[in-house]
């Protein structure tokens, strides 16, 4: 892996601010499509905004992934069960919304030919399940985390427990596991993708580049964070047209309802 650098352009800090929640617009959309969800319904519409399907759906939809002809959305429960607010992960044929297979997961991701990964926490659980475009099982890790598609498959371990034995790791055939660097942090944020593969992770505060390979480097230590305080911080990685913004918003350790906000604006160099 070449060596990415970054720069720190500037670097503010705000009382208020709290933790974000999912983003308005489409679940998905591709070739023309989008995949959209409300409580108790999903739908799908062209560009034009035509209505191809409605169906209804238990629980909320948070996440949809298109993968040749299907779709498969991830929900919260409408009330409290015994696996939390974790609703049914729904394998849709993209067609007309009809249901292929009543699946459970948290997070997903779309493998092509209609096949899909499927992971879930908590319980004693931490696996990753590959399904096909019907729904059956064809592959399963014991991994969970951000899932990241190309190079194979990644993923950015997110196993909140302390001390931590997350990785970055790539999932292969058969249910073996090449294993990357460890984590700090046990619930590290979202990666974010450049464009020859680079993951750029947040881990406890501090910047770090994983490459394809799952070689590493830190590059910004912006706010590194002891590990029994990463509880309380929620973070964010977002591209810009200088590089990209890191965010890290603080839960007050004892004021309920009360946050201060970190943000760092940092210049990307190339290898």
């Amino acid at each position: 892996m070449g060596s990415w650098r970054v720069t720190v352009l500037d670097h503010h800090r705000a009382d208020g601010g709290r933790p974000q929640g999912r983003p308005e617009g489409p679940l998905a959309r591709r070739d023309g499509i989008q995949v959209h969800g409300r409580d108790g319904e999903l739908s799908c519409t062209d560009t034009t905004g035509r209505l191809r399907w409605r169906v209804p759906c238990p629980g909320r939809p948070n996440a949809a992934h298109l993968s040749s002809g299907r779709v498969l959305v991830t929900t919260d429960s409408a009330g409290y069960t015994a696996w939390g607010t974790l609703g049914p992960a729904l394998l849709l044929d993209l067609a007309d919304g009809a249901t292929v297979a009543e699946l459970r997961g948290e997070r997903g991701a779309a493998l092509g030919g209609g096949r899909f990964a499927l992971g879930l926490e908590g319980y004693g659980t931490f696996d990753t399940r590959a399904y096909d475009r019907d729904g059956t099982l064809v592959d399963s890790w014991r991994s969970f985390g951000h899932y990241v598609v190309g190079s194979g498959l990644r993923v950015v371990e997110t196993d909140r427990r302390l001390p931590t034995e997350s990785r970055v790791v790539r999932l292969l055939p058969g249910g073996r596991i090449e294993r990357g660097p460890l984590l700090t942090d046990p619930q590290a944020p979202a990666p974010l993708v450049l464009p020859d593969g680079t993951l750029l992770v947040l881990d406890a505060g501090v910047l770090r580049a994983v490459g394809r390979e799952l070689d590493d480097t830190a590059l910004a230590d912006l706010l590194p964070l002891p590990a029994d305080q990463g509880h309380r911080f929620t973070g964010t990685l977002h591209r810009t047209a200088e590089g990209l913004t890191v965010t890290l918003v603080e839960r007050h350790p004892t004021r309920m309802g009360h946050y201060t906000t970190h943000a760092w604006d940092l210049a990307l160099h190339a290898p």
